[in-house]
């Protein structure tokens, strides 16, 4: 569950957690991704994502070198998917995951432009 009060709460009222480890496998619900207020570029609100996704993973024991698939969802994929990348590439580095990208008409959060999805295995010890 989110370690942060109002996120935990959102979570217990919806009904769903940050992450579910079964077995060896890490699932992550996904985080959206979106301008803050005051910003004009989206790759602060990437970035804010993609740090969120490394912090659930850490307290699942795992980190982006151990992510076997991304799913993407954007609201606008042509116009985002260069900017999105080029902050992902930070994250993400070879050997890569797999990566299908979605393009949806909306998300939940009516300000996020992304929702990042992704699955890990724990690595072993």
């Amino acid at each position: 569950m989110s370690e942060h009060p109002q996120g935990r709460a959102f979570q217990e009222a919806v009904g769903y957690a940050d992450a579910v480890i079964a077995g060896d496998t890490i699932y992550l619900s996904g985080v959206v991704a979106g301008m803050a207020k005051g910003e004009t570029d989206l790759a602060a609100g990437y970035d804010r994502a993609f740090k969120g996704i490394a912090a659930t993973l850490a307290r699942a024991g795992a980190s982006w070198d151990d992510v076997v698939d991304i799913t993407t969802f954007h609201t606008d994929l042509a116009a985002h998917i260069d900017g999105f990348a080029a902050v992902k590439n930070k994250y993400v580095k070879a050997p890569f995951p797999a990566w299908t990208a979605i393009g949806v008409s909306r998300l939940y959060e009516p300000t996020a432009v992304v929702e990042i999805k992704v699955v890990a295995v724990k690595p072993r010890k």
